[in-house]
């Protein structure tokens, strides 16, 4: 009877311990290679094998904290092939978000460096290498609720779980348990000089891999798993010695010099050890998602014969998914109750807040989202770091925003390099500063043989219910086509053309949408244009020239999604515009028809002209595969805009069509006609990253062409005679500085017909005054 008794105890306990198995799973970091532990997961979750605690570092504990918040390996997945995701590790923004209202127009700057100068007047420069704004807002979005149902306790979340930080001032290796799962998520995998740290219960830290890349004893120590499984990514040294340290190398040096070196004996015993084949992956590339999940899959089921013969206890996927399900539903929905606002004086809280104001009670997450993202196009801020923490007395969230504003100057430097006569160099400086409006003032800079500018600028932004700004402008433009001719290859013949802009902007706008914003512009110009009428000029003589002086009223819908400012690939940009025109043009001949018999015809003039005009602008590139891109471009004109007193200064006058990228710096007089339709297709073939070879063609189809009558009159040609055409062949290399393209050019034009263009930096300049 004894021995039976014994027995039955000793089969009660066996099945107990059995049941009482725990298991702990490692993740190491390793920046992309990461990526690699989803794999881990869904090969352990399709063999029903339990996982009860996780520990990780860096990329190991974002993972590991998704699943530790509830989110199943299929979703993990899901999440890490998205768009989003290398929005996110990349610093890109979605279109929808970049809020347009906010940006300037786009310059030929090529470097930016925020410049903040202290009393005793020293600089100081952003070190971060990646935009931490989408990333930020992502992790919040990712684990609020989980943060809000385990009351900020790690040990209440769907897996109990732990991260690293490291604390570089005090140089310790540091455990989080307890907080905002956002916030230690975000501190776990900031990488030094890569992202800028933040402060995690009153300290600043780093990414946890600085001091325990891979946390087996923080699993051993805190949880007291009877089984680990470790899965490491991360390695601290080469096969082969580097032979040349290119770009490459060096995103992988950056973090692996901060990199403690993983440690596989630190697992102990009772534990299995998973080392997926990552060698040829690079740790700042997570563009190749799905392959690293696989080496992780893999790698997995190759040591699961061992995995299971160590942990006999198994766990459903309908037991699994039932106890996820419970989890999540206990969380509360991302409604927000309040905007918590902190690091600025009162006005510029007030400022913040009214970003955010709405009719509504309540706020939803595409709310709070549409505010932050208003708030971080705006460039007075140093910082701006968002928190969300649940409030279970009104079951609601509230959002915080930590703010760093700056009275701090911006400087960008760029320009082009060109084997045509129109290098020039450019220089742009920014003054932000807000109150209970947000200022700017800025002035740019171009200089060059071709093309010369000054333009000085202040905007007003006032935090409405609909947004509102109030801008001022004062461009200076000058074009020498004479000293960008004259040793043109393809042209014997310069043209002998300057044209001087100076306006007077004043502006009102508002957003239609985060990338549409309309803009009512009220300008005083004075245009002077000098030129030869009959493209002859010899030592004595003296130029045309026709002034205008007058008045411009635009009204105008304007919308830009383009990744680039020029040599885009991806978005689009629209704009459409209602133009009124009236002023004064004189003309006041020079003395080039001298010796012509009918110079008598040639005499000073002065007549009121007034003109409407629309404009339709549209760039979209539609079609993408993986190595082609498909886009367009239409523009059209619609205008009673009257001939001017000479053909010449007709021809300056009116609309022109700028087909290729070094169109603004020809003078191309069958590009241009007051009323016109033009169009053409940009084919882009991707033959390596950031290697471009863009095949682009264009059709010009005027109303009327203009021709010359008499000795210099201007007239109109039969309506819809003539048709034009230009192309581009070119290869373009995008630096981090800008691109470099090499290109053959042809325009259907007598004498500019070819030419060859290598250039460095961008090809951008100040719009006509008239435009």
């Amino acid at each position: 009877m004894r021995f039976k008794s014994f027995l039955s105890v000793f089969f009660i306990l066996i099945c107990f311990t059995t049941q009482a198995q725990k298991v702990g799973l490692v993740f190491s970091g390793g920046g992309a290679k990461g990526l690699a532990h989803i794999g881990t997961l869904k090969a352990l979750e399709e063999n029903d094998i339990p996982i009860n605690y996780i520990t990780g570092t860096s990329m190991g504990g974002i993972v590991g904290a998704m699943y530790a918040a509830g989110y199943s390996p299929t979703q993990i997945e899901k999440i890490a092939l998205s768009s989003d995701f290398q929005n996110w590790v990349n610093g890109k923004y979605t279109s929808d978000y970049t809020y347009f209202f906010e940006k300037s127009p786009p310059t030929a700057s090529m470097l930016t460096a925020k410049v903040t100068l202290d009393t005793g007047f020293h600089f100081s420069f952003r070190s971060n290498l990646i935009n931490d704004i989408p990333l930020n807002f992502a992790f919040l979005e990712l684990f609020s609720q989980a943060s809000a149902v385990s009351k900020d306790n790690f040990d209440n979340l769907f897996v109990p779980f732990r991260c690293m930080v490291a604390d570089v001032f005090s140089q310790k290796s540091i455990t989080v348990g307890q907080g905002s799962l956002a916030e230690a998520v975000r501190a776990t995998m900031t990488v030094p000089i890569i992202y800028r740290p933040i402060k995690l219960n009153g300290k600043y830290v780093f990414d946890g891999g600085l001091y325990n890349n891979f946390p087996a004893d923080v699993m051993r120590n805190i949880f007291h798993p009877d089984y680990i499984i470790g899965a490491n990514v991360s390695s601290k040294t080469f096969n082969e010695y580097p032979k040349n340290l290119d770009q490459k190398l060096m995103n992988r040096f950056y973090i692996f010099m901060f990199l403690s070196k993983s440690d596989s004996t630190s697992l102990g015993r009772n534990s299995v050890y998973i080392q997926p084949d990552v060698k040829d992956f690079s740790v700042s590339n997570f563009s190749p998602v799905k392959d690293l999940i696989k080496q992780g899959y893999d790698a997995t089921m190759q040591e699961m014969t061992k995995i299971k013969l160590m942990t006999s206890r198994r766990v459903t996927k309908e037991e699994l998914e039932i106890k996820r399900a419970k989890f999540n539903a206990e969380k509360p929905d991302l409604v927000f109750n309040k905007i918590i606002v902190t690091g600025v004086n009162n006005q510029q809280k007030r400022y913040i807040e009214r970003l955010f104001k709405s009719n509504k009670s309540t706020f939803n997450l595409a709310d709070i989202k549409r505010g932050y993202y208003k708030l971080v196009a705006d460039e007075t801020f140093e910082t701006i770091y968002p928190k969300i923490s649940y409030q279970p007395t009104t079951d609601s969230y509230d959002f915080e925003i930590i703010a760093q504003p700056k009275k701090s100057f911006k400087v960008d430097l760029g320009g082009n390099i060109s084997t045509r006569p129109i290098s020039n160099v450019f220089l742009g400086l920014q003054y932000n500063f807000l109150n209970r409006k947000a200022y700017t003032f800025g002035s740019s800079f171009y200089s060059g043989r071709f093309y010369e500018a000054v333009q000085l600028n202040g905007r007003v932004d006032y935090p409405t219910k609909l947004p509102l700004f109030l801008a001022a402008e004062l461009t200076y433009n000058h074009w020498n086509f004479y000293n960008t001719s004259q040793i043109f290859i393809e042209n014997p013949r310069p043209i002998y053309i300057e044209q001087a802009d100076r306006k007077i902007d004043l502006m009102m706008g508002v957003p239609l949408n985060h990338n549409t914003k309309i803009v009512l512009h009220t300008s005083f110009i004075n245009n002077v244009d000098e030129y030869s009428p009959n493209n002859t000029f010899q030592i004595g003589d003296a130029l045309d020239q026709t002034t205008f002086n007058g008045f411009k009223t635009t009204l105008g819908i304007e919308k830009n999604s383009l990744n680039r400012k020029q040599y885009a690939t991806r978005g689009q940009s629209f704009s459409l515009n209602f133009n009124f025109n009236t002023g004064r043009e004189n003309y006041n001949p020079g003395n080039i028809f001298r010796n012509d018999p009918n110079r008598s015809q040639v005499t000073p003039s002065s007549n009121l002209r007034q003109w409407l005009s629309i404009k339709l602008s549209q760039e979209n590139y539609f079609l993408h595969t993986k190595k082609y891109t498909l886009g367009y471009i239409v523009e059209g004109v619609i205008s009673n805009q009257p001939l001017f007193s000479t053909y010449y200064a007709t021809l300056l006058s009116s609309p022109a069509f700028y087909p290729l990228q070094d169109s603004r710096s020809l003078f191309l007089d069958k590009f241009r006609a007051s009323t016109y339709a033009a169009g053409g297709i940009k084919n882009i073939f991707n033959i390596k990253k950031n290697l471009d070879l863009r095949l682009e063609g264009y059709l010009f189809l005027p109303h009327k062409e203009f021709e010359l009558a008499n000795l210099q009159d201007a007239s109109y040609a039969k309506a819809i005679t003539k048709i034009r055409y230009a192309g581009t062949a070119g290869l373009v290399y995008q630096t981090p500085v800008g691109p470099v393209s090499f290109s053959y050019n042809l325009y259907n034009d007598a004498i500019k017909r070819n030419g060859v263009l290598l250039h460095i930096g961008y090809l951008i300049y100040n719009k006509r005054s008239i435009e």
